[in-house]
């Protein structure tokens, strides 16, 4: 089994990175294998609204010069999926939302491609704004019949500079809870 996680933060290992690897870190010690893509920081276009995807019905998107088909062939290949970012003026990175909005109507488009996936949402905030970015990521997963496992609290953490979200011991707690509930689930799956 695998899980892949998207980093939408410019920052490969700032707050957003530390919450993915938090929620790895307890797939690794159930056997999952994880990756970690690095989306933020990168030339992503946004859908142009062109529908060609729809068109195509293959699950990528006629934009080829960026990573966006890339991070598709990994979501479909794996067997769980993070989408993770920094919160922007009480929104993900502009990164994060060009890739969730074009995987969100390739996979539609090819079937649901990520129909049945265990899937999660992670925000790092420095104050406000991370249940939003937390929505706007599952709106991903929600309208492409993903299967989303719970923590005890929203998947978010509070942290201003690099590192700081690991001050953040709730914050933590929640990402080290979604991991095991995600290995549980992807198990349980996995199993019928």
């Amino acid at each position: 089994m695998k899980v892949i996680g998207f980093n939408g933060s410019p920052r490969k290992n700032g707050n957003t990175a530390t919450a993915i690897k938090a929620v790895f870190a307890e797939l690794e010690k159930e056997g999952i294998e994880t990756e970690m893509v690095q989306v933020g920081g990168k030339n992503i276009k946004g859908c142009n609204a062109c529908g060609r995807c729809k068109d195509n019905g293959d699950g990528f998107c006629v934009i080829d010069d960026d990573i966006v088909n890339d991070c598709l062939k990994k979501m479909y290949e794996s067997d769980g999926v993070i989408v993770g970012s920094p919160v922007y003026f009480g929104s993900v990175t502009p990164e994060a939302k060009a890739l969730i909005d074009r995987a969100g109507y390739c996979a539609r488009a090819g079937g649901y491609l990520l129909k049945r996936k265990v899937c999660a949402a992670v925000a790092a905030a420095r104050r406000q704004g991370a249940v939003s970015v937390f929505n706007q990521i599952n709106n991903l997963f929600v309208l492409n019949q993903a299967i989303i496992p719970c923590s005890i609290y929203w998947n978010m953490g509070i942290g201003k500079g690099i590192g700081e979200i690991k001050n953040d011991e709730e914050g933590m707690k929640t990402f080290k809870i979604l991991g095991e509930n995600m290995a549980w689930l992807l198990k349980k799956i996995k199993k019928d």
